[in-house]
């Protein structure tokens, strides 16, 4: 769960440095990067919480 943690915050950290350069600087390709970074965090959110509630279950 550790990695998945971590990938999430790297997947975040590629989408926030893509929207700040379309947000700031117009940059559209940027913006296309970050609706993509956008739809791999969600797929990894999605996994997260599987393995989370999973985590969570009694034994």
């Amino acid at each position: 769960m550790k990695e998945l943690v971590e990938k999430i915050a790297g997947l975040y950290a590629d989408f926030a440095k893509d929207a700040n350069a379309q947000v700031m600087n117009g940059n559209k390709a940027a913006g296309t990067r970050a609706r993509k970074a956008s739809l791999a965090i969600e797929k990894a959110m999605k996994e997260f919480r599987k393995v989370s509630v999973d985590a969570a279950r009694p034994e």
